[in-house]
């Protein structure tokens, strides 16, 4: 019993780990933080996409993105 319980326990902590944004920032607030993680994270999705597209030649080769970049 004891066992399970410290197994639940850890995967909770590990659940909390990984979701949590980090360390708190005076210039953000942790949902604006989100939101630059979020953004980050779905433009690193679509080179990803673009990069497995290229490999497997589904558009024609070229340097550069469709992807709006600022």
């Amino acid at each position: 019993m004891k066992t399970l319980f410290s197994l639940s326990l850890a995967v909770v902590l590990a659940g909390l780990a990984l979701t949590s944004t980090g360390c708190a920032t005076p210039a953000y607030s942790a949902h604006e933080r989100q939101q630059i993680i979020n953004r980050n994270q779905s433009y690193e999705w679509a080179q990803a996409v673009d990069d497995w597209d290229t490999f497997w030649l589904s558009r024609p080769a070229s340097r550069l993105t469709i992807w709006h970049v600022q």
